[in-house]
């Protein structure tokens, strides 16, 4: 079945069973904290709110195509410590719906802590200790990966760990089940080596970068929009069927032959690139064409720019007069904590 985009599979709105979806990223402690000002060295600042819940960008994408589609199985495949911050967080992502099975408890809960100020600054401090980090092995236990119909892999992780996730995504079980919709978010390490980059975004479906993060994995640097459709195209032309670059005011959207760039709303404050990633993939999974999935996406990203920190909060998807399974035209919610 297709979308009209040959490579790409994608369910209709009447499937046998939910959509089975595996995102292999960090997950952590996210600490959110608004005040009016970035202090001086010395100084002190009075913090006006305070946000602590379930974080990381492979949670936050998990928790985002959970909110899109309710009936979806949504496996978190991520570490959490194995402390009390830890038991927390993943009784916080079974809350919102989110498979654990496949979570691996240990060492320290890996902790983000994001600091906004008023005119928009932003700082962000991480604390990510190795043991947080998946390894080969995590990703050859989780199941999930060979039976999913949509496989999400955030970029910050290790090399080899990603690369083994996305073979076992393609490696589908011998009873003739269909291929996995494969989805890459971000960029690995530039100090591996191309080749190996190369190798990774030929297994993808889906390439999803901001300007750096494109220029990391082409090697080729991202400055205007005429250097984002040349390094859509080259992504593209190592296997991809779709590739989403966020260049000056835009997003573009590229497949074979075609493209499109949808302006934006972006902040200094806010990263709503989980809410994208999270829309992009669970339209292109329901059957929606790569422009219409990257209207969604970047849809769902505007309303997360009014959001403080990049914990996503959308809504569900409905059923257009076609049958495909695409977000309603209310699909962003600025409920809850906003920057206004």
């Amino acid at each position: 079945m297709s979308n009209g985009t040959p490579g790409i599979p994608a369910r209709t709105a009447q499937p046998v069973s939910p959509a089975r979806v595996a995102v292999v990223g960090q997950a952590g402690r996210d600490l959110v904290l608004r005040v009016a000002g970035i202090p001086d060295a010395g100084a002190s600042a009075v913090v006006s709110e305070r946000i602590e819940r379930l974080g990381g960008k492979g949670a936050n994408i998990a928790v985002g195509i959970r909110q899109l589609d309710p009936t979806a199985r949504v496996s978190l495949v991520a570490v959490l410590g194995d402390d009390g911050a830890g038991e927390e967080m993943l009784g916080d992502a079974a809350r919102q719906g989110l498979d654990t099975g496949h979570v691996v408890r240990r060492g320290v809960t890996a902790l983000l802590t994001d600091v906004v100020a008023d005119g928009g600054v932003r700082r962000l401090l991480e604390h990510i200790p190795e043991q947080a980090l998946l390894t080969p092995d995590d990703v050859r236990a989780a199941t999930a990966l060979t039976t999913a119909d949509a496989v999400v892999l955030q970029l910050q992780q290790p090399f080899d760990t990603l690369l083994v996730a996305a073979q076992l995504t393609r490696q589908r079980p011998a009873n003739g089940a269909p291929r996995a919709l494969l989805v890459l978010d971000g960029a690995v390490d530039a100090t591996e080596d191309r080749a190996g980059r190369d190798e990774l975004v030929g297994f993808a479906d889906v390439v999803r970068a901001n300007a750096r993060e494109a220029s990391m994995l082409s090697g080729s640097e991202v400055r205007n929009r005429e250097d984002a459709l040349r390094t859509a195209e080259t992504l593209l032309d190592l296997g991809p069927r779709v590739v989403a670059l966020t260049v000056d005011d835009a997003e573009l959207i590229a497949w074979p032959g075609d493209h499109v760039f949808l302006p934006h709303e972006r902040t200094r404050t806010v990263d709503p690139t989980d809410a994208f990633v999270a829309a992009l993939t669970t339209a292109l999974l329901s059957g929606a064409s790569p422009r219409e999935a990257g209207q969604r996406a970047t849809q769902a990203a505007g309303a997360s720019v009014q959001r403080l920190g990049g914990h996503p909060r959308l809504r569900r998807l409905s059923p257009d007069r076609k049958g495909s399974m695409l977000p309603s035209t209310d699909l962003p919610s600025t409920d809850g904590e906003t920057l206004a």
